[in-house]
């Protein structure tokens, strides 16, 4: 029996989340040390997990499959493919600069509220997270996936509601009960898709006999497996419709700039760049290959709310005042672009999507964790409270204008090759669709460069004059996810040879093919 890799990638974070919250109270750094510990190890076996996949072999590859609930047909059935693997690796790469960011969110606070805030809960929870995350993007079981998809919320909910940001305009009592209300939300939304969901998977397993993705799709694609066209329309629309929910997609986005703008921002990077790509994962893991005509048939009005979603993000992200909300519905508009790569139906839009899923988590990580560095300092979330950083802490202001640019795609950074292939692969097939969303890289820049300028430039106001630059503990967070910025930005093509033959099957199980271009290259 080889040795199961995907299980022990994701039971190393649940064993170090179960350490962690046992560690005594009096010893908080050693908590500390032992998660960032467990987060190292499994990015090891995520690396591990990439060396071990061949791009050109199975679909599915490093299975696993053992009976769980045999009156049921529910397996613990695991298998990667090419997007899995990338966004495996995803996880694993931020968690450990999540924990470093967050070395002293944490802790108890000396001035002010004396609430005392568990140091080794709030590490643990976020181990707990990875775990949940990893092992979702691993299961080929749709029961199994259901419970991953569920149970994750609910150490985010106390990663919101127990440990939200410090720097809050209100008094105590007002920011206890804003961070109650974001979790709140947070939750209940997300329930909602999940218990919607539910009634889809029960749907499926009426239909199928069983739970297993690989042999519902198999036996679809093989004409054993015959669908009643509404009923495939419904099971669709039930799972699809908590995806767009975690994704998330306009209008059921609004969860997001509230659950962002509260939480600490390693807690922000936990949900965009982590959390969320469990939506999108899944449309193109579950939507297309168990339904593929409902897919198609569904494909223009969800394209039309992908493009609502990239203006209005970004227009709302231009009205804010707030850096992390500013910085949340920037999220809200890329994935938009996800989104609408998704559905275009091309190998260049679905490619450009599973690229921008691991370039976004990057950029939206390097730019919410220098901005919480910022906001820590200041002990404000607001722009207009800042103005002149770039003279006093050069450093920081550099790392954020980085960031910046990356979010609104600047050649040479990460996410303009994943944009482009976005736009060029919906362009193909949807002309009016990728015209319009160009917009959305206008009004990128407009809040981008607008959000640089207001905080670093410009004369230094008395309340930043003595801040200090990045520490070293801060410069190792930043710096990596900086440096991975420019170099998938010019050489993408690690990336993109590991999930281009996934697309390729995504493309065949929903039997469609590029168009073909309407001019023909000269011979």
């Amino acid at each position: 029996m080889s040795f199961p890799l995907l299980t022990a990638t994701a039971a190393v974070p649940a064993i170090g989340a179960i350490v962690t919250a046992a560690v005594p109270a009096a010893r908080r750094t050693a908590a500390k040390w032992l998660a960032l510990f467990f987060s190292l190890v499994t990015l090891v076996l995520a690396v591990l997990i990439g060396v071990r996949f061949a791009p050109g072999g199975d679909r599915y590859q490093l299975t696993e499959s053992h009976s769980w609930i045999a009156d049921f047909g529910v397996r613990y059935e695991l298998g990667v493919d090419g997007i899995g693997v990338a966004l495996i690796g995803l996880t694993a790469l931020l968690i450990p600069f999540v924990l470093l960011a967050g070395w002293h969110d944490a802790d108890p606070q000396e001035t002010g509220s004396k609430r005392w805030r568990p140091t080794q809960g709030f590490f643990a929870l976020i181990l707990m997270v990875e775990a949940m995350v990893i092992l979702s993007f691993e299961a080929t079981d749709v029961f199994l996936f259901y419970i991953l998809f569920e149970a994750m919320l609910i150490p985010m909910y106390f990663l919101i509601g127990g440990f939200g940001d410090r720097a809050h305009a209100g008094s105590d009592e007002k920011a206890a009960a804003q961070r109650s209300y974001a979790a709140v939300k947070f939750l209940l939304y997300n329930l909602v898709g999940g218990l919607i969901m539910l009634a889809a998977v029960i749907g499926l397993y009426v239909v199928a006999g069983n739970f297993s993705l690989q042999e519902i799709a198999a036996a679809r694609a093989s004409g054993e497996l015959q669908m009643a066209t509404s009923t495939e329309r419904w099971l669709f629309l039930g799972f699809f419709f908590a995806f767009a929910v975690k994704a998330p997609l306009w209008p059921l986005h609004t969860w997001l700039p509230n659950a962002m703008g509260e939480a600490t921002a390693p807690v922000a990077v936990l949900i965009t760049a982590v959390v969320d790509k469990v939506g999108t994962f899944a449309m193109l893991r579950f939507c297309l290959q168990l339904f593929p005509e409902a897919s198609k048939w569904a494909t223009p009005a969800i394209l039309v709310l992908a493009l609502i979603s990239i203006v209005y993000g970004a227009l709302l992200a231009v009205g804010q005042r707030d850096i992390k909300r500013l910085v949340a519905y920037a999220s809200i508009s890329h994935f938009g672009f996800i989104i609408m790569g998704i559905f275009a139906m091309t190998s260049q839009g679905q490619s450009g999507a599973t690229l921008y899923m691991v370039n976004h988590g990057v950029s939206t990580a390097a730019l919410m964790l220098v901005a919480g560095f910022l906001i820590s300092r200041r002990g404000s979330r607001l722009i207009a409270d800042y103005g002149g950083v770039q003279k006093v802490a050069p450093v920081l202001a550099g790392t954020f204008l980085v960031g910046s640019l990356a979010t609104l795609s600047l050649p040479g950074l990460a996410p303009f090759v994943s944009e482009f292939l976005v736009l060029v692969g919906t362009f193909a097939r949807y002309p009016a669709i990728g015209i319009i969303a160009t917009f959305g890289i206008v009004l990128a820049a407009l809040y981008s460069l607008v959000l640089y300028q207001r905080t670093m430039t410009g004369p230094v106001k008395p309340e930043v004059s003595a801040m200090p630059d990045l520490k070293v503990r801060e410069l190792v967070v930043v710096a990596p996810l900086i440096a991975l910025l420019i170099f998938l930005g010019v050489y993408p093509k690690p990336v993109t040879d590991l999930v281009n033959p996934a697309v390729g099957h995504t493309l065949s199980d929903v039997h469609e093919k590029d168009p073909k271009p309407e001019v023909e290259a000269a011979k």
